[in-house]
């Protein structure tokens, strides 16, 4: 099973939920993966005891303009639907950080003055913890794409652990790495906050995935704090509220030590054990 770990926002506890849950259900037995796909930013490994295994690195496909041939026709800028090539009187400029490798600009030129070469974007790196492997996508500083380094690490995930549930631990938003993250999941869990700030993006990322077409379902974390109209649009949308959270400072105690919750804390441990239920059952919505 593949199951993606999401939110509308940042901070509602996407990370907090995917390390724990995974390292539950590691205790329980089974075989599971836990991958860190917030490459930007990522923190899993912050609430886990880890010891490196593998490193690979990660590169995308862009062209470099070999002017011998050139003949400045212009046609591969105008066939870059990113904007990632400008055709000047004298020259061809590149912008990788624009490029989507999609070979348009190789395929299309006349003269084969465009060759499309491996660049690095990012590492891939996995760890030994306690009882479950766990993989971490991390893209290198000034690389403005996350998508290319989150399809690598899902492919990764698959191709290496494809016994495994893998949980994924998106990116936070709604935007293209969010979609990169969810689209070849089983099952979506949204996190989400009692506030008007999660409720707002909640309905976002609600939006996204029913566009995705994905089943999905809501956590609602910091629960008892007041608020309860994220409970209510839950309720008027039909989509099914898998556990809530209370609100307790002990929580957010350990997690600013890094250390993992359900060990120590009975009512989160509990909200797990109603995630691993549902997930057994897919009560879920699209």
């Amino acid at each position: 099973m593949k199951l993606t770990i999401a939110s509308g926002k940042g901070g509602t506890g996407k990370t907090t939920i995917s390390t724990n849950l995974t390292s539950l259900i590691a205790d329980m037995g089974k075989n599971i993966v836990l991958t860190d796909l917030d490459v930007e930013e990522p923190n899993s490994a912050l609430f886990l005891q880890t010891k490196l295994s593998n490193t690979k690195i990660s590169n995308k496909i862009v062209p470099t303009w070999e002017s011998n041939d050139c003949t400045l026709c212009g046609k591969c800028a105008k066939n870059c639907n990113f904007n990632a090539i400008v055709a000047m009187p004298n020259e061809i400029l590149i912008f990788p950080e624009l490029c989507h490798s999609c070979y348009a600009c190789s395929e299309l030129c006349p003269t084969n003055s465009l060759l499309m070469k491996p660049t690095r974007i990012g590492e891939i790196k996995e760890f030994e913890t306690k009882n479950f492997p766990f993989i971490e996508g991390r893209l290198d500083l000034g690389q403005e794409m996350a998508v290319p380094l989150i399809s690598q690490s899902i492919r990764y995930t698959k191709e290496k652990y494809k016994n495994h549930i893998m949980i994924f631990d998106a990116p936070p938003g709604t935007s293209c790495p969010v979609i990169e993250a969810s689209r070849g999941s089983d099952f979506v869990i949204l996190v989400t906050e009692s506030t008007p700030f999660g409720l707002n993006d909640l309905k976002l990322a609600v939006e996204t995935m029913r566009v995705l077409d994905k089943n999905f379902g809501v956590i609602i974390n910091r629960y008892g704090i007041g608020e309860i109209s994220v409970e209510e649009y839950c309720l008027k949308e039909n989509i099914p509220i898998i556990t809530k959270v209370k609100n307790d400072k002990n929580i957010a105690k350990l997690y600013s030590k890094g250390e993992l919750i359900y060990k120590q804390i009975d009512h989160f441990k509990n909200s797990l054990d109603e995630i691993i239920t549902f997930i057994g059952d897919i009560k879920c919505v699209k």
